[in-house]
């Protein structure tokens, strides 16, 4: 019984969706910034609003007395089930504010990691309970590479002290792509392509204000 309790608790995480939830438990079980940590890829982006090496800003910050909620609504997922998008709503600690979040995953060698995540508050409603949507990019056809806008070259010593404020990313298959982009008040741009066998679609669109 032990021997099965522990394959249980080591097995990979199947899908996006998965790892999303786990994220989201492990904020409520460990604490909201002890779970960010825990789910990290070594070069994850946050913003405060302006970009920062998640590994910088979360090394010694403390967990708040209450984390914030959230659950994925939606997830794109790139052909090759290696690379995904997901949005969602989430609700502050004290339950006062909410707004939606987006999270760039990637999977190694069955391990789920963030690499980028982002949100930002609204008004209106508070969100009920989303299911969970997916769309995946079709397997047809050779993706040539999503149409996302190349940041700057940057040097060794400012690559090693912070993001630039812009960058992208697509999946290993080249089925998915994104990039962001910061302006100098905060205001944030995130965009996300997916293949459709002939062409790409741009398929979310972030128009985050400053705060």
């Amino acid at each position: 019984m032990i021997v099965a309790a522990l394959l249980i608790a080591a097995a990979p995480v199947s899908s996006v969706i998965d790892a999303e939830y786990d994220f989201a438990r492990d904020a409520q079980r460990m604490g909201q910034w002890t779970a960010f940590r825990k789910w990290a890829d070594r070069d994850a982006v946050m913003f405060t609003p302006q970009a920062v090496w998640a590994r910088d800003y979360l090394k010694d910050k403390k967990d708040p007395p209450r984390s914030i909620r959230w659950w994925p609504a939606r997830s794109i997922v790139s052909c090759d089930g290696r690379t995904a998008v997901n949005t969602g709503p989430f609700v502050s600690g004290d339950g006062k504010r909410h707004g939606y979040f987006t999270t760039v995953w990637q999977r190694d060698k069955g391990t789920w990691r963030w690499v980028y995540d982002a949100g930002e508050f609204r008004s209106g409603p508070m969100p009920t309970l989303p299911r969970p949507v997916v769309n995946r990019a079709a397997c047809r056809g050779k993706a040539p590479g999503a149409p996302v806008i190349p940041p700057p070259p940057l040097t060794p010593k400012q690559s090693m002290k912070t993001p630039e404020d812009n960058g992208r990313g697509q999946s290993a298959d080249r089925t998915l792509g994104w990039d962001w982009k910061v302006d100098k008040k905060g205001g944030r741009i995130f965009r996300v392509y997916l293949w459709g066998g002939r062409g790409y679609s741009q398929v979310l669109y972030n128009d985050v204000p400053p705060e």
